[in-house]
């Protein structure tokens, strides 16, 4: 039987922890970058299942001839 010594376990958990903080970094820039036009989307949403019509700067300029 081959016995695995503790220093490769720790190795292999620490290893799993670093993916683990690399992934929630990334998740977490993501969701900074991102999150004004997901929270513009779902008030967009809302806003047309409540039958209110929402107030955006395209829908309220006038054009200039």
């Amino acid at each position: 039987m081959v016995k695995q010594s503790r220093g490769k376990e720790g190795q292999g958990l620490v290893e799993y922890a670093l993916i683990l903080v690399l992934v929630a970094v990334v998740v977490i820039v993501i969701l900074l970058l991102l999150g004004p036009s997901i929270s513009n989307i779902f008030t967009e949403f809302v806003d047309s299942i409540n039958g209110t019509a929402a107030a955006t700067p395209a829908a309220t300029a006038t054009p200039s001839s």
